[in-house]
């Protein structure tokens, strides 16, 4: 393995651990924790939420492992081989489709569902309590599996790999 790839692996399992874990805290405690306002103030917490998610660090990282998932899944795929070769391939793919995939088909409409409600109605509380919560979390703990799972898979890729060039004692 190049030095280029060797940290570019070691960025990505990084990366997908942060993304992972910031995913973790809404799935475990930030929307119960909106969903107890009452409604109103959930929704409102939720829609300022996903207006500044665009503007930090979170969405870089988030949406440049995607493109760095194509390139660990590739060099998983036709770059290393055996058991080491098909975690690093599953490890970008599961990513891709675990995180980044869900997050364009089921939680990104939901949100945008949601920007477009008016706040206060009730019509607008159901659809939090009953549908958006529920659906949304259930989505978002997918997508932390799949990045604690690509993280994993990734580190174990490279210790195989690791344990495999030292020679035994």
């Amino acid at each position: 393995m190049s030095t280029a790839l060797f940290f570019l692996i070691q960025f990505a399992i990084l990366a997908y651990a942060l993304v992972g874990g910031v995913l973790l805290a809404f799935s475990d405690f930030i929307m119960r924790s909106l969903a107890l306002t009452g409604g109103h103030g959930g929704v409102e917490a939720m829609q300022v939420i996903n207006r500044e998610v665009f503007r930090w660090v979170f969405m870089a990282l988030f949406l440049g492992m995607a493109a760095v998932s194509l390139v660990v899944a590739g060099y998983g795929a036709f770059g290393v081989s055996g058991p080491a070769g098909t975690l690093i391939m599953f490890a970008g793919l599961t990513y891709l489709i675990g995180c980044f995939g869900v997050t364009v088909f089921f939680n990104v409409p939901m949100n945008e569902a949601l920007a477009g409600m008016e706040m206060s109605s009730e019509t607008t509380r159901d659809y939090w309590l009953r549908t958006y919560v529920p659906r949304w979390t259930f989505w978002n703990s997918v997508r932390t599996i799949a990045c604690a799972a690509s993280a994993a898979m990734l580190l174990f890729a490279v210790l195989w790999m690791t344990q495999a060039q030292t020679p035994p004692a």
